[in-house]
């Protein structure tokens, strides 16, 4: 019996698949350096793990969001350059420091904390400069650039900080033509040509996020952040498919029918019943549901492979459990329910699930809880 078999659900995790897509993708961009983006547990797919898998694939950088993601990698002894960009006043400045992590700044409040940390440490903070060229979000705004450069400036050369980056983030790469696109390039070549001119000298320029690696080259520059696109999921469907990128999907989500049972025309499924059967059916018990991280939108709606069969919810998600409607046939209690997966043997991928929930794959991959065992599979590299 397969050692997973008996799991109530899990995601399955293609390591194999991982490090295909990070050498597709170091081709795309092949002049530039890959940061290998496993914020928010990599995307649903394990941190740690597929960090690892990255950095076999070649990826030079890991990234994350939070200060505790960027520590949980070094505490599972992963080495190499490793940034986070989205801190709080208060830290943790100092055990990132000390850890030798890059660490985004984006204003004067966050310079004076790294400073006096970097200070209190004995040795100087690896800092990146985040630019705001037009997402609005994180970042210094133009105007407030000088004084932000001025000061970091002054830091090094008082041996506190040393600036390793320039960076900044696209608001609309996954819109191609979009206007946006041609003023953020044009606005962060410019913030990067004052700072150079200030005399700072990063080890690496970067802006472009997945979308921008597969399809706005003149945006490489040192780096480029892959997250999605990472994992097998293409970051805007207008863009082309998985297979248009040469990527393939490496979560596939799964879970045993845990109960089949005849019911009569006209018996109402789940709570509300939102779903009436039409005849004489057989439903089947799927155990997972919204604490699992199947979204309540789902209901009704998304496509489940069933006996090879594609079924769709019957009635609400609940929070366990979810049902699908048969049509009849006597399938076992045990057998396999596909959720999502890299779509080439019938199931449904994150895409189509997206779609019915009216939402993005990234949500749908990322929202599966910790309940859900990753089983990780094909650790062995594979021939780079």
């Amino acid at each position: 019996m397969n050692e997973t078999a008996s799991l109530r659900a899990r995601a399955e995790i293609d390591l194999a698949a991982l490090r295909a897509n990070v050498r597709v993708l170091r081709a795309r961009a092949a002049g530039a350096q890959l940061m290998a983006v496993v914020k928010s547990d990599a995307y649903g797919h394990g941190a740690v793990p597929c960090a690892r898998a990255a950095l076999e694939a070649g990826a030079t950088w890991l990234g994350t969001a939070t200060p505790q993601e960027a520590l949980a990698l070094r505490a599972a002894g992963l080495g190499g350059r490793v940034m986070c960009w989205l801190w709080t006043p208060g830290g943790p400045w100092r055990e990132a420091i000390e850890a030798e992590i890059d660490v985004s700044v984006s204003g004067m409040w966050a310079l004076r904390e790294v400073v006096a940390a970097a200070t209190e440490a004995g040795i100087p903070a690896r800092v990146q400069l985040k630019a705001d060229t037009g997402l609005g979000r994180n970042g210094c705004q133009p105007a407030d650039w000088p004084e932000l450069v001025a000061a970091a400036r002054a830091a090094e050369d008082a041996g506190t900080v040393r600036i390793t980056g320039l960076w900044s983030h696209f608001a609309c790469a996954d819109e191609p033509g979009h206007p946006s696109i041609a003023a953020q390039l044009n606005l962060f070549r410019d913030m990067v040509a004052y700072a150079e001119k200030e005399g700072v000298d990063p080890e690496v320029r970067h802006i472009a996020n997945s979308p921008a690696t597969l399809t706005i080259p003149e945006a490489h520059f040192d780096l480029v952040r892959t997250g999605i696109a990472m994992y097998g999921i293409s970051p805007s469907p207008e863009l082309g498919t998985p297979a248009d990128f040469g990527l393939r999907p490496v979560m596939r989500l799964v879970a045993s029918v845990a109960l089949v049972k005849r019911v009569p025309a006209g018996h109402g499924v789940s709570y509300g019943h939102h779903y009436t059967t039409s005849a004489e059916t057989t439903l089947g018990l799927v155990p997972v549901g919204y604490a699992d991280g199947i979204p309540r939108h789902a209901s009704g709606r998304a496509p489940v492979l069933v006996g090879g069969v594609r079924r769709r919810i019957a009635g609400r998600v609940a929070m366990d459990q979810f049902v699908v409607d048969l049509d009849g046939d006597e399938t076992e209690v045990g057998t396999e329910a596909v959720l999502f997966g890299p779509g080439d043997r019938g199931e449904p991928s994150a895409e189509d699930w997206a779609q019915a929930c009216d939402t993005i794959a990234y949500e749908i991959v990322t929202r599966i809880s910790s309940r859900v065992p990753r089983v990780h599979l094909n650790g062995t590299p594979a021939e780079s």
